[in-house]
């Protein structure tokens, strides 16, 4: 087993591709091709299945690409203080629903761990692709809720996908609506009172299941319902037509202004907020900096506990 082999692992669960692995790697596939297999056989496990849609980790290879990227970690960090070498491009990738907290951790890891040359990837997107990203490594982290409604679906896909739910944080339910719009009066609202204004939720695509639904009470019939497919359509349509969403009340004003405020909302309901990561592989040291930004982007919210 060589060094070599060990970065060769990395960029390929990087790209998800043997192919633009080699074409990065500037060797060609079959060589890249032979190199992970003379690896596997050495060490008696397969770390990639190969199929017709493409290159996935096995279970052993998850938990094998966490040592391999410790040992890479560890040895340019030798090259860096005895050969003056320059650092390697960092890689780190993150899939989340839409949480502005997520995207505050995403800007400081870059403002603090970011050099001359790095690739990092946030990707906001829908819940069951946020699930498929960390399960094949296309992500590292993915970031989604749980309540007491979609757990069970949820967990059995986390369960067959060999992933694992971390919590950050539990909330109770709050409505995200303009400052503008007469609701925002109130220290509470009820489901009765949003029953006239628009109702915003994202988009989830194909697997447009409740269970997958971003907003908690998604089973709850709206005679004003509008789907979008990013944050900033969102929010702007809450301003533009007194529109509303369901959210866990975090908000950053440095991210989206002062125009959107949270107000609780009156239900029995929690939103349990985590990350998930594949079982039994050891973070990265980015995606252990990108938790603890993480933590401290929800830790100093003023979060509505109950």
């Amino acid at each position: 087993m060589t060094l070599q082999q060990l970065k060769y692992v990395i960029e390929i669960a990087n790209r998800g591709s043997m192919n633009e692995a080699a074409k990065r790697l500037f060797i060609s596939q079959p060589s890249l091709s032979n190199a992970i297999r003379d690896l596997e056989e050495e060490l008696r496990i397969t770390i990639f299945e190969r199929t017709n849609k493409g290159i996935t980790l096995t279970t052993e290879g998850a938990e094998f690409l966490g040592y391999a990227r410790q040992v890479v970690e560890q040895a340019e960090l030798l090259e860096n203080r005895y050969l003056d070498a320059p650092p390697s491009p960092q890689h780190f990738a993150v899939s989340t629903q839409h949480y502005a907290f997520a995207v505050n951790a995403f800007v400081q890891l870059v403002r603090e761990y970011g050099q001359d040359e790095y690739e990092f990837a946030l990707h906001e997107t829908k819940t069951y692709e946020i699930i498929e990203d960390v399960k094949s490594l296309r992500s590292e982290i993915g970031i989604l809720y749980l309540n007491e409604f979609n757990s069970k679906v949820i967990n059995k896909l986390l369960k067959a996908a060999n992933l694992q739910f971390h919590s950050l944080f539990t909330a109770k339910p709050h409505i995200f609506i303009s400052i503008h719009n007469p609701l925002a009066k109130q220290s509470i609202v009820t489901i009765d009172q949003l029953h006239h204004y628009p109702y915003l939720s994202f988009e989830q695509g194909e697997y447009n299941s409740f269970h997958f639904s971003e907003e908690i009470l998604s089973t709850l019939s709206h005679p004003k319902s509008i789907r979008v497919n990013d944050r900033a359509t969102l929010f702007n349509l809450l301003i533009g037509l007194n529109g509303y969403t369901i959210s866990t009340g975090v908000l950053s004003a440095d991210l989206n202004g002062n125009e959107i405020i949270p107000v609780p909302l009156d239900c029995d309901e929690t939103i349990n907020v985590g990350w998930i990561n594949q079982k039994n592989a050891t973070l990265s040291k980015l995606a252990s900096a990108y938790i603890e930004a993480l933590q401290q982007a929800t830790a100093n919210k003023e979060l509505d506990l109950g």
